[in-house]
């Protein structure tokens, strides 16, 4: 080997596509386990809470005592058709009660309709729907898969930074060494002042 040739060992940068892509693969699948995991746990917790909130509800006959109106967009609960009035029912024990309860649209007053209302007799939200909670669980889902894709591409990414700036800072030290007698300053320092090999 003469002066001039490059050494063959040493430190490379490596970017290799084939364990680049297993990177990814593997962040990919963490992500759609990790959805699944949180849309399953929204699922179960959502039925769950509906159940034990269902076991405590009772259904009662209010009376409307005015005409229905559009719920504000802080009450609405999304169902379609639906509107609230005023209206008087009795629980528990014959207890007399007044409260806004929902109720189908256009609804007149004096119309009685069927209210579900807590142990206490105050009027409480409809159920949800199955459609409802399966958007939830499938939005919670999604939410947590892209959090997990994004907190692993952000590792990658800084993993790679690290690794490429110890890889740089080495070939630099190395380069500081062969540069002289690469270059011929070495020799020329030395008084030779000659490019023989």
């Amino acid at each position: 080997m003469t002066d001039r040739e490059a050494p063959r060992a040493g430190p490379r940068l490596s970017h290799g596509v084939p364990g680049r892509r297993a990177t990814v693969a593997v962040i990919l699948v963490l992500a759609l386990v990790g959805g699944a995991i949180a849309a399953g746990y929204l699922w179960s917790f959502g039925a769950r809470t509906e159940r034990d909130r269902a076991a405590r509800l009772h259904q009662v006959t209010a009376t409307t005592t005015g005409p229905a109106r559009e719920p504000s967009a802080l009450v609405r609960s999304g169902a379609a058709n639906r509107s609230v009035a005023p209206a008087v029912w009795e629980y528990p024990d014959g207890e007399r009660r007044s409260g806004t309860v929902e109720v189908p649209a256009r609804t007149p007053q004096g119309r009685t309709v069927k209210v579900s209302v807590d142990d206490s007799g105050a009027p409480v939200r409809r159920a949800v729907g199955t459609s409802d909670l399966l958007l939830t669980s499938v939005v919670g889902g999604a939410a947590t898969a892209g959090a997990v894709a994004a907190t692993g591409a952000g590792v990658l990414v800084l993993l790679r930074r690290r690794t490429d700036g110890r890889t740089l800072a080495a070939l630099e030290r190395e380069w500081e060494q062969v540069e002289p007698v690469w270059s011929g300053r070495l020799r020329k320092e030395n008084g030779s002042g000659t490019d023989d090999v």
